[in-house]
């Protein structure tokens, strides 16, 4: 799979179920290969795998996966940590068995990089900043998908 990464989490870390005493690496990423389709990579491991995994490339950067697993996602579970996506499944990568390589996206296929100003939610489904200010009350503990622009930045 090749595509530009549009999204990526921190690493953290979880007791070991199965080792107790010892902890469990984790972090997650989304790509994208076309206007339509991105999906959900996910990455489990020893930490100094995750780490330099992790720390091997950023938001922006085409990256080819080789050898995912590919797992049905659950739904209401994942969707909660991780952009909702199109497919009903994610990539599952593993340190022994996945690789990740990193390239430009100039040496790719530069309409990657279109892809990373993309919104990734339905045009319908979004509140404008003076939509949430005039129904402020009525929407009170709903959860919203905000569209905005950052017009500066100060101290």
């Amino acid at each position: 799979v090749i595509g530009v990464v549009i999204g990526k989490t921190d690493v953290r870390s979880f007791p070991d179920r199965k080792n107790i005493g010892s902890e469990r690496y984790t972090f997650s990423f989304t790509i994208r290969d076309s206007p339509t389709y991105f999906i959900n990579v996910q990455s489990w491991g020893k930490e100094e795998y995750i780490r330099s995994l992790s720390e091997s490339f950023r938001v922006g950067d085409c990256v080819t996966i080789e050898n995912p697993l590919i797992q049905s996602k659950e739904a209401e579970r994942e969707e909660k940590f991780n952009p909702v996506t199109p497919s009903a499944y994610k990539l599952l990568l593993s340190e022994n068995h996945s690789v990740v390589k990193t390239s430009s996206c100039y040496d790719t296929d530069t309409r990657l990089l279109a892809l990373l100003h993309l919104p990734v939610k339905d045009p319908q489904d979004y509140y404008s900043l003076g939509d949430i200010v005039a129904n402020g009350q009525s929407l009170h503990g709903r959860v919203l998908n905000v569209l905005a622009a950052v017009m500066a930045v100060s101290e």
